[in-house]
């Protein structure tokens, strides 16, 4: 029974634990849903922020066309 006992924790215990923790990476290694959400709020802003920088160098370059020279 002793040989059991030491083969357990000598060979199966160390793989049953290799294996939870490979098993918990995997599962948070994906992108969570709120994090996606998040995540594309923040592409949304970017992409106004953009377009917002786009129109006010546009409407520097018809009113100050040597702006970018300062």
């Amino acid at each position: 029974m002793e040989l059991v006992g030491v083969l357990f924790m000598t060979v199966v215990a160390p793989i049953w634990v290799l294996l939870h923790y490979i098993t918990r990476w995997k599962s948070t290694k994906t992108i969570s849903n709120e994090d996606e959400s998040l995540l594309a709020d923040l592409w949304e802003s970017a992409e106004r922020i953009d377009q917002r920088l786009t129109n006010i160098e546009r409407i520097l370059d018809a009113e100050a066309p040597d702006w970018r020279n300062r």
